[in-house]
């Protein structure tokens, strides 16, 4: 009998063990962190580290943000900050930290008929690609790629779908990018998921560097007083993890195409 016994408390060690082991923390996050291969590079060692696995939901900010407020996700890592400031004021997120940064860029044909290499600013780019009637192709998605460049139209008060070569793909970076390639347009992409897209065809990277394309990115763990499922604990290992020197380490030892294009810069 207690032989049975002991059997049978094994087992259960067992089977809590594996359980523990299996946990799964739901990340919406955008499609440039997921598409430039930035996840496959960091998670293992976040789960190495924690036990805990993480699935990815990968969408458009906007869409992030809406996952988190109806408690469908446990944390997020997303790249709007004014979004993401109202998203924790209205309470769906308990907080928001800096993780990293790169910045928005402006992807053309190579011979750049609009002339967007010589723009001295990204407002300026604009206006050149609508003044001459070049083709643009946005991501119409609500990500925090689109918002940036609804502001840069906004900024040079442009109402973008008059624009008889205006297109949105209401989709993620790399269709957009092949949609662009495939017709020979301009279009806005974050630094990562460029360098990390292969289809390029005769696209070339026509404009950085203006300060206007800066764009952070934040880790928000999803607030358990709004949704008391989520998990806390493993969403604020998430979160304290990404901003720790070790997941910042990891964070910059990451290469698309060779090139570094995530910059930690979590606050000490």
């Amino acid at each position: 009998m207690a032989n049975r016994l002991r059997s049978l408390m094994f087992v259960c060690g067992l089977l809590v063990g594996s359980a523990q082991a299996q946990e799964m923390l739901v990340v919406a996050s955008t499609t440039s962190t997921e598409q430039s291969g930035l996840f496959g590079w960091i998670l293992p060692k976040f789960e190495q580290a924690s036990g805990i696995k993480v699935r990815v939901v990968a969408v458009g900010t906007g869409q992030a943000l809406d996952i988190g407020r109806r408690g469908d996700a446990d944390a997020l890592l997303v790249h709007d900050r004014a979004a993401e400031d109202k998203f924790v004021a209205e309470g769906y997120g308990s907080y928001r930290k800096d993780v990293m940064y790169n910045d928005f860029i402006v992807i053309g044909p190579k011979d750049d008929q609009a002339r967007v290499r010589a723009a001295s600013s990204a407002g300026a780019a604009l206006k050149a690609i609508a003044g001459t009637g070049q083709p643009f192709v946005s991501r119409g998605d609500k990500s925090g790629t689109h918002a940036a460049e609804l502001r840069l139209w906004k900024d040079v008060g442009i109402e973008p779908k008059t624009l008889a070569g205006y297109k949105e793909t209401g989709s993620g970076m790399g269709p957009t990018l092949n949609m662009a390639a495939a017709i020979g347009a301009y279009t806005l992409s974050d630094r990562a998921t460029w360098y990390a897209f292969k289809n390029r065809r005769d696209l070339d990277l026509v404009l950085a560097g203006d300060p206007v394309l800066f764009n952070p990115y934040g880790v928000i763990p999803v607030n358990p007083a709004r949704h008391p499922h989520v998990k806390k604990e493993a969403a604020e290992r998430f979160a304290q993890w990404l901003i720790s020197p070790a997941g910042q380490e990891a964070i910059a030892a990451f290469r698309a195409d060779g090139q570094q294009v995530f910059f930690p810069n979590a606050k000490k």
